[in-house]
């Protein structure tokens, strides 16, 4: 039909990693094209759709109100492409994944993800390891993981990025730290990121700190936390319903970004590792998460 508008999938996926990275460069490097292959797509998608889609300049990329948009649509339709693929082959694929999740990651969306993958691969058995983020690494390397989703240090360069997301401080709504006393800090046993973030931070802004409670799983820091028996350290989007971002208040200091990662195992096979990390990428952000956040993916 004259004048009918089609959205090439290659052009809008490579669209989409552009926009949740805000970066042409690490698009290329995700996608394994050249930047100038990139440039291209997003020139031939913003032609069909008579839109600017991004602003860019020599330092910065930012998406345009059309942009926002056009990523909404880009996830539902690269979503719909990538069920109807997994679904017409997914009967096929069979073997052993060996899949490995930080729990605090493991206790969102998550079960969702691997319940509906159990359903379109039902001939792949799903081995599922939940623990720190650090041994994860570390079972990945000696061969016993095949892909592992994960928290690590922002721009580490290590996997693929599903989300960027901001350290902040966590506690009850009606908690109350005084300036002059230790702040009670609840944390992973180390080696942990929450933790080394929370004490470098208080240390380079010369606050004094306590242990409260140790603990290796998630539900024991939410569970200290919400008895109120001091602050915890979360991502942003992490953040439970019932328990309040305390960053800004209380001259707490600032903390870094950490990024949620995919990390496969090169000696494993790509079909399932592959089919799994692309459900990954697709999560839904949480409750908390910034309009930076939102507007990148």
């Amino acid at each position: 039909m004259a004048g009918e508008t089609n959205f090439d999938p290659v052009l809008l996926r490579t669209f989409l990693t552009v926009a949740t990275g805000l970066s042409f460069t690490r698009a290329a490097e995700q996608l394994g094209l050249s930047q100038p292959t990139v440039s291209q797509h997003v020139r031939r998608l913003e032609e069909a759709c008579k839109r600017q889609l991004l602003r860019r300049d020599t330092r910065t990329v930012a998406l345009t109100d059309n942009g926002q948009a056009m990523a909404g649509f880009a996830r539902t339709i690269l979503a719909a492409n990538d069920e109807a693929v997994a679904y017409f082959t997914g009967s096929a694929m069979s073997g052993r994944l060996r899949f490995g999740a930080a729990d605090e990651l493991a206790l969102s969306e998550l079960p969702t993800i691997l319940r509906e993958f159990r359903q379109l691969y039902p001939r792949i058995n799903l081995e599922l390891t939940v623990t720190q983020s650090g041994t994860l690494v570390r079972r990945l390397t000696a061969n016993h993981l095949d892909l592992v989703f994960i928290n690590q240090e922002a721009d580490l360069g290590r996997g693929t990025l599903v989300r960027r997301d901001r350290l902040v401080w966590v506690g009850i709504d009606r908690l109350q730290l005084e300036p002059d006393h230790p702040v009670p800090v609840i944390t992973y046993h180390a080696p942990s990121l929450s933790r080394s973030a929370a004490i470098d931070s208080l240390e380079q802004a010369h606050r004094t700190w306590r242990i409260t409670c140790n603990t290796r799983e998630i539900n024991g820091v939410l569970a200290a936390t919400r008895a109120g028996i001091g602050i915890c350290v979360l991502a942003q989007s992490r953040v439970p319903g019932d328990l309040r971002i305390l960053s800004g208040r209380f001259d707490l200091p600032p903390l870094p970004d950490v990024e949620m990662a995919l990390v496969d195992n090169p000696r494993s096979p790509r079909e399932p590792v592959e089919a799994l990390s692309r459900a990954i990428v697709n999560l839904p952000l949480g409750p908390h998460a910034s309009p930076q956040d939102r507007a990148r993916r």
